[in-house]
């Protein structure tokens, strides 16, 4: 964040249009230009964004949803919210997104739709996974919170399936606060989308009408300021991670005891995140512990969702059961990685990466 933010805000503010305004028509504008979709619309956060695809598409109680079971668990928490069943998917250990193979033998006659996640904005392998749910009739929301600015062989991520959702969380590329943005080429889904966004209401004659029992998932225009300003600077802030992303990479190579992130064939990586898997001995924990003394602030990946307490009491799950995500969960480590570093502090990164895992 820096003055163009606050002046943006600034004008916001002096406007008096705080909510629903014109900047964040601005804002949902750039993102539709950015991803080549037809309907961009801002929400309160990427959660709200994935619950209102959802609705949207009528999934309800009885029906099933694919879901990697090695996400953050908001993916499938919206799947629990609307009354339906989320099946947990192994991952591929290359690229920690879902296994499309693993995905397909999960597909029942209940399964409405899949949520593959582009996780750490690495797209998921989605050709398969398209061809999957085209065989089987499922509808693709594409989670893509961690992945604007990302590509699958050229075509941006968000747009790679019926919807896609993005997260403007401080941890992302791009940040408002918080906040998300749902876009979509169906306009039969936008025509939803729009309506259940905003509480039902079609607006008429200056008043509204309520053609349904919709949602206040609507975004501010501070936060929407806060995300044009962001968005003019994407290619500079994709293109710091990823230069600074290729030299931990490279530096790092050479540690036997860490894995550094994979860079599949599709390419396009932002490295919202720069996770990497510690070797199957090592204690991840306290490896963790030895890069915090350091005063570098590593932490763990992200969950494996079966062996977290709701998972495993609601639908029966036991840890280990999706072998290669509970891996990842317990060998995961994101190391730092922002647009502002220096190379100095990447140098420092992997000298104290060498130092605990040597």
């Amino acid at each position: 964040m820096g003055e163009e933010e606050l002046e943006e805000v600034r004008a916001v503010l002096e406007s008096g249009q705080l909510s629903q305004g014109p900047k964040v028509a601005e804002f949902e504008a750039m993102v539709a230009d950015l991803t080549g979709a037809r309907h961009a619309f801002a929400t309160s956060s990427c959660t709200t964004a994935l619950h209102l695809a959802l609705v949207a598409l009528g999934i309800g109680p009885g029906d099933e949803v694919l879901v990697p079971d090695f996400t953050f668990p908001a993916t499938a928490n919206v799947v629990v919210q609307q009354g339906a069943v989320p099946v947990l998917v192994d991952v591929d250990l290359q690229t920690y997104n879902v296994d499309p193979g693993d995905l397909a033998r999960r597909v029942t006659a209940r399964t409405r739709a899949v949520i593959p996640v582009d996780l750490f904005g690495l797209a998921a392998d989605m050709d398969p996974i398209v061809r999957v749910a085209t065989e089987h009739g499922l509808a693709v929301v594409e989670d893509a919170a961690c992945s604007l600015g990302a590509t699958y062989y050229d075509r941006p991520c968000g747009v790679l399936g019926d919807v896609g959702c993005f997260s403007f969380h401080p941890r992302k590329v791009v940040t408002t606060g918080e906040g998300g943005m749902v876009v979509t080429n169906r306009d039969d889904l936008a025509d939803r989308l729009r309506l259940l966004r905003s509480h039902g209401g079609v607006r008429r004659d200056d008043r509204f009408t309520f053609e349904d029992a919709g949602f206040n998932y609507r975004l501010s225009d501070v936060q929407a300021a806060l995300g044009t300003v962001q968005m003019r600077r994407l290619p500079e802030l994709v293109g710091s991670r990823r230069r600074l992303a290729a030299r931990l990479r490279e530096q790092l190579a050479e540690v036997v005891s860490f894995t550094v992130p994979p860079e599949p064939v599709w390419g396009g990586h932002v490295y919202q995140s720069f996770v990497g898997l510690v070797g199957a001995g090592v204690d991840r924990d306290a490896a963790i512990a030895g890069l915090r003394a350091r005063g570098l602030e590593a932490t763990l990946g992200t969950y494996a969702l079966h062996a977290q307490p709701f998972f495993a009491r609601t639908f029966g799950y036991q840890p280990g059961d999706l072998p290669r995500s509970y891996a990842a969960s317990l060998r995961s480590v994101a190391l730092p990685l922002f647009p502002q570093m220096t190379d100095a502090d990447v140098d420092a990164v992997v000298e104290g990466v060498r130092a605990v895992l040597a």
